[in-house]
């Protein structure tokens, strides 16, 4: 099925019709269609809640690539990644993922132990099929030797002893066994998967081990089981991948344990450890899909690797930013109790509204997460207990929007939040508005009754107005697509399709926007739009450089985004001013007063959105909403600003995950309703401030510095029982003294050296060569105005890549071992930036004295896990970034 497309008048979400119609029966007048229904029925239990399709493979290049935040964040719960040490892509080593993995919450470790290979199909040495597989069992005894050194690490650790065996070392291949598929011949793949698993077992006799890890659940795996039971080598795990649809997950799942009940075996634990497509990887109304199947089938998942390692399979941008994708499976991993029945209006139909659902009685909650539609459709809640919500119930109703692959994103917008009836039959009914395909939903249900005053939508007015749709003029014009389709799913998701080019070096071209907004004031403006990195006008200069116009006014030079391919989407932000009515706003190729372009961008869309005090008060972060540990919501506190509060006897906790456009200070109001005190704690890092809370009713504030993305804030109960309603937070500024300085006034040794190649480092001017050993390095003397810990912030470039075997760019995250006052160094993972002439920002705690500090950078190539080798692919650089300006601030006001 072809998903409908909108018009560019159609895509704002009717923020104020849905509040102003939220659980109003959606009859319709007379004629009308009715709307499609999601239905949701509370008093069938499907399950425990699993939390399973937040898994990734590749998805971790080292410890802070991504960010713990945004792995723990995301609930991450399975990683499948490459043996330690293995040649396939750079970082993402077993081993070395697994100690931040695990201590972010995350359960399972799968090595893909044939990736200590080469290419793909694998290159595995040897003249015949017996020598390849003498020369991987050796290395398949050294991966298992290494896993045992890690101490309780190594009950974490999955072993996958082989992947795609029908397309690597037992398919048809040159680099295959026998050159017989083992589909037609099982028999040398049967014997080498008894081997494997006896070598392995017999050195970790606690091993798990998953298999059989075919590309497909192919129908000759019944036999591999049969085998398998026969020869007391069953699998731990079983794996597969569904590089197919959400419809084949559940198929293929019923199937399966189908089998097992025929063969007398399990059931074993489930992992599709790589599952859907570029069309479909960051779209969050797409990926919901999957995640309903995946849940619904109680199983583990594992998103498909196609890109770049170490961004959570498109979730991740940069080291500590999560996009729209990450923002879903923060909302997946936060349900909790047990699933629910939903029945969509298509059942099992890719394309189309899916959904899951659950309910916690003990928090006496419901959520409900859904996508994949454009239009309106009406979510119907089912039998609600009286009991656990009241006669009425407040609903919370959010959009997770699109931001690209490598768009940061803000957190989920909230539409409306209002109490409604319940119906006399356990009805409640919320009509949707306006949807957008591309966006996900969230639905929370809490007891009514409270009073506490509904909170405004996140945004009163916005819209979007795609590129294909401008007036174009000039030279050079193309336009691109479609894009990702159904039809077309190894393509890159789009809005509307397609997109345009023509800004570029020598071009004349402008595309012109028509928009007519309602009413004066500021909005903010985001140009979804990208360069390849990689292409030869881009690699010049980086980032394209386009410029801005209002009705021909008001000027803007905007730097547009790079990314790993084209049609790999970000956004640049910016703001203009406009009056009530009908404006032109203009994108161009050359301007009178600025310049001219250098580079190629392609433009997907603009979106426009009024920036008033819905956007600018503070954003809030219920209590109740928040994650909750030794505690409970509770619904008795009519003094609160949402449906409830939440009470922190000593040790219990919420963790509120907060979002910041950038890295700096913001102010942080914690609402409480008294009756005890609380600390706080920052990114794990406790806050040297005074406890929270008193013994009534107040508010308490404090000025921190919070890292560009997703900071984790946690509320801990020290003293009798703080009673919490809500989080506030709001960029501020003036009350955290910053001191920057430039890099190329530090002090340079050995090979380091200033250059003026990058032009949009600060001043014209950088530092690289830092490392290729510790003697070439830069030196930063800072001052603190007082000791404690501080955010050093550091502005830098890092465009190294390494040699690609086949189509995953392959980009180093280069490291710099950063040391402070000759004390031991630490070492930081720098994530691309695509470009050396794109500088990105990386903020690191750190403990100063008062006074003087010295703040080192050096580097040097890691060696392999044996200490004494090292990687001959280049995949491991012996360098730290091109490092423009270091900020130091307070990380909290005295």
């Amino acid at each position: 099925m072809q998903p409908r497309r909108r018009t560019a008048g159609a895509v704002a979400v009717a923020a104020a019709v849905l509040a102003s119609t939220l659980g109003i029966s959606a009859a319709g007048e007379a004629g009308a269609a009715e709307p499609e229904k999601l239905v949701i029925d509370l008093a069938t239990d499907t399950g425990a809640f699993h939390g399973g399709a937040s898994g990734s493979l590749y998805g971790i290049y080292g410890d802070g690539a991504p960010s713990r935040n945004l792995i723990e964040g995301m609930n991450l719960r399975t990683v499948s990644t490459k043996a330690q040490d293995g040649p396939q892509h750079p970082g993402a080593d077993a081993l070395e993922i697994l100690p931040p993995f695990v201590d972010s919450g995350g359960k399972d470790v799968y090595i893909y132990m044939t990736d200590i290979y080469r290419g793909f199909p694998y290159e595995w040495p040897g003249a015949d099929g017996p020598a390849r597989l003498a020369d991987f069992k050796e290395k398949l005894k050294k991966q298992v030797q290494q896993v045992l050194t890690m101490g309780d690490y190594k009950d974490n650790v999955v072993y996958v002893p082989f992947n795609e065996p029908e397309g690597n070392m037992f398919g048809t291949g040159r680099w295959s066994y026998n050159g017989v598929s083992w589909r037609t011949n099982p028999g040398p793949y049967f014997e080498a998967w008894k081997e494997a698993y006896h070598l392995i077992k017999d050195l970790d006799p606690d091993a798990r081990i998953a298999g059989p890890n075919t590309s497909v659940l192919y129908n000759e795996i019944k036999g591999f089981l049969q085998y398998a039971k026969a020869n007391d080598v069953v699998p731990d795990v079983m794996t597969w991948h569904e590089l197919s649809s959400p419809a084949a997950v559940r198929t293929s799942v019923a199937e399966y344990r189908q089998w097992e009940r025929e063969i007398g075996i399990g059931p074993l634990p489930i992992n599709v450890n790589e599952y859907g497509h570029n069309y479909h990887l960051s779209v969050p109304g797409q990926v919901v899909q999957w995640v309903s199947a995946i849940e619904e089938s109680k199983i583990d998942a594992d998103l498909a690797y196609w890109n770049i390692d170490g961004n959570l399979n498109d979730s991740a941008v940069e080291a500590n930013k999560g996009n729209g994708q990450w923002w879903l499976f923060n909302a997946y991993g936060q349900m909790s109790g047990h699933t629910v029945g939903v029945t969509a209006p298509h059942p099992n139909q890719q394309y189309t509204l899916q959904g899951v659902a659950t309910l916690d009685e003990d928090k006496k909650q419901s959520r409900a997460i859904f996508g994949g539609k454009s239009g309106d459709a009406d979510i119907v809640f089912r039998n609600i207990d009286p009991e656990l919500f009241g006669t009425a119930v407040r609903a919370t109703v959010q959009e997770i929007p699109w931001t690209g692959q490598v768009g940061d994103s803000a957190q989920p917008l909230r539409l409306a939040d209002q109490e409604v009836t319940v119906g006399e039959d356990g009805t409640v009914t919320l009509p949707m508005t306006g949807m957008n395909e591309m966006s996900a939903y969230q639905v929370i249900l809490s007891p009514g009754g409270n009073g506490g005053e509904p909170a405004a939508p996140s945004v009163s007015w916005r819209n979007s107005y795609e590129a294909e749709n401008a007036t174009y003029t000039g030279g050079g014009y193309s336009k691109n697509g479609p894009e990702g389709t159904p039809s077309n799913v190894g393509k890159f998701a789009t809005s509307g399709d397609y997109n345009v080019g023509g800004l570029r070096t020598g071009s004349d071209g402008v595309l012109a926007f028509d928009v007519d907004v309602p009413t004066d004031g500021t909005y903010d403006l985001s140009v979804f739009a990208n360069s390849y990195n990689l292409f030869d006008r881009v690699k010049e200069q980086g980032p394209t450089n386009v410029f801005l116009r209002v009705d021909g006014k008001d000027p803007q030079e905007l730097r547009l985004p790079l990314a790993y391919k084209w049609v790999v989407w970000d956004h640049t932000d910016t703001t203009v001013k406009l009056t009530a009515g009908k404006h032109r706003i203009t994108l161009a190729a050359q301007d009178p007063d600025l310049g001219v372009t250098k580079g190629d961008a392609i433009i997907d869309k603009i979106d426009l959105s009024l920036r008033d005090e819905n956007v600018t008060r503070p954003a809030i972060y219920e209590a109740e909403y928040a994650t909750l540990t030794g505690t409970l919501p509770s619904y008795t506190h009519p003094g609160a600003s949402g449906p409830g509060a939440v009470p922190l006897p000593k040790g219990a906790s919420a963790t509120f995950w907060v979002h910041s456009p950038t890295d700096g200070e913001a102010t942080v109001s914690l609402d409480h309703l008294g009756g005890g005190r609380a600390k706080v704690s920052l990114n794990g890092e406790k806050l040297d401030i005074p406890r929270m809370g008193a013994g009534k009713k107040g508010t308490d504030v404090t000025r921190v510095f919070l890292s560009g993305g997703i900071n984790k804030i946690t509320v801990t109960g020290t003293k009798k029982e703080l009673v919490v309603d809500r989080l506030r937070v709001t960029p501020s500024s003036g009350n955290l003294v910053t001191k920057a300085y430039q890099a190329e006034e530090g002090r340079l040794s050995g090979a380091a050296k200033v250059t003026e190649a990058y032009t949009f480092a600060t001043g014209g001017k950088s530092v690289t060569d830092i490392g290729d050993g510790k003697e070439n390095a830069l030196t930063v003397d800072v001052v603190a105005e007082r000791a404690g810990r501080h955010a050093v912030t550091i502005r830098y470039s890092n465009a190294e890549q390494a040699p690609a075997t086949h189509y995953n760019p392959d980009p180093i995250a280069r490291h710099a071992d950063l040391s402070v006052n000759g004390e031991a160094a630490r070492r930081v993972l720098f994530p691309t930036t695509f470009h050396f002439n794109d500088f990105r920002e990386l903020t690191v705690p750190v403990t100063l004295k008062k006074g003087t500090n010295r703040i080192g950078f050096t580097a040097e190539e890691l060696p392999d896990f044996d200490g004494t080798s090292y990687n001959q692919f280049d995949q491991r650089s012996p360098y730290a970034p091109v490092i423009d300006r270091i900020a130091v601030t307070p990380l909290t006001e005295k």
